[in-house]
């Protein structure tokens, strides 16, 4: 018996807006479906002897001064720009 059912895919896939067409359905179920497999071997794994583990390594996050520094040649700085507006990058709208 399958896992994941047609109406899970699509109402996921609305969730995503995604517009699937009927012969991704299948596709999406066998993907999802081998998820989910996967899912259960890493739940189901022998956990016996094993401590608790934070971090895999001492290594921590290295910080710096947070600096407003102040760049001489603006026009080097934005001579790569795709297109700029009054000394600035311009760039599309992303919210609509």
């Amino acid at each position: 018996m399958s896992q994941v059912s047609k109406e899970e895919i699509l109402h996921i896939a609305k969730l995503a807006n995604l517009n699937l067409k009927d012969d991704e359905i299948e596709k999406y179920i066998d993907n999802l479906e081998d998820i989910l497999n996967f899912a259960n071997v890493v739940n189901n794994a022998n956990l016996e002897g094993l401590g608790e583990t934070i971090g895999a390594n001492e290594n921590q996050n290295v910080f710096r001064k947070d600096e407003i520094k102040e760049f001489k040649n603006r026009d080097l700085l934005l001579q790569n720009a795709p297109e700029q507006e009054r000394g600035m990058f311009k760039i599309p709208k992303v919210i609509q």
